[in-house]
């Protein structure tokens, strides 16, 4: 029996000679379907917003903005677009297909890397050593152009914790996850709930007698 490359979650059943669960596999494909946008907003996140000039008067002279060096890291062809293409020329190498083609803008490069990673993401997660490192970078860089375009992190509610009390009933707290969380957390009993479970909390109805 494995583990899952990114959450560590033990694999079972059908998955059990896999390299992603198939949570992180879902997560790593939404991440990779998100990137090219994500490239394309950071343009406006290059400078700091300007500065109100006072009430009245003149507005004296200001030294240019500076430049956002993180976004322009992003941007840039160590940012995005070189992660993307360095895992997509990694891919290729190990199935021994030729290398990808680049060309076009960097941004229609990025959405080449992406979608050419995604078509593949079923053998990634099945049979590629690299699938979990592949899957962290991809989850470290959208989260890291996630935090300057939207740095609030947003939360979903999953449905309502299943775990055991020592009566037997089932715990009942409510369970969010944090947009980009590897796992979602109990508030009250503390068990972890990975990405593969979410689906089961949120088939089953409140619990009798749980508190939202």
């Amino acid at each position: 029996m494995t583990s899952c490359g990114l959450c560590d979650r033990e694999l079972a059943g059908e998955r059990a000679e896999h390299h992603l669960c198939a949570g992180c596999t879902r997560a790593t494909a939404e991440r990779l379907r998100r990137l090219p946008a994500l490239h394309t907003v950071l343009a406006a996140f290059l400078a700091p917003a300007p500065r109100p000039s006072g009430a009245g008067g003149t507005r004296p002279a200001e030294a240019p903005l500076p430049i956002n060096e993180t976004v322009l890291t992003l941007r840039g062809p160590g940012g995005i677009v070189g992660v993307l293409e360095d895992w997509r020329a990694a891919l290729h190498a190990d199935l021994e297909w030729e290398p990808p083609r680049i060309t076009g803008t960097i941004a229609d490069r990025v959405t080449a890397a992406a979608t050419g990673l995604a078509v593949n993401l079923p053998w990634i997660a099945e049979t590629w050593p690299a699938a979990g490192d592949f899957a962290r970078e991809i989850r470290d860089l959208e989260r890291a152009a996630t935090s300057i375009v939207d740095p609030t992190p947003r939360r979903r509610r999953l449905g309502h914790c299943l775990t055991p009390t020592g009566a037997g009933t089932p715990c009942g707290a409510p369970v969010h996850v944090t947009e980009g969380a590897a796992t979602a957390r109990c508030p009250w009993c503390g068990t972890h709930w990975p990405p593969d479970t979410w689906g089961t909390l949120a088939a089953h109805h409140d619990p009798e007698g749980a508190h939202a």
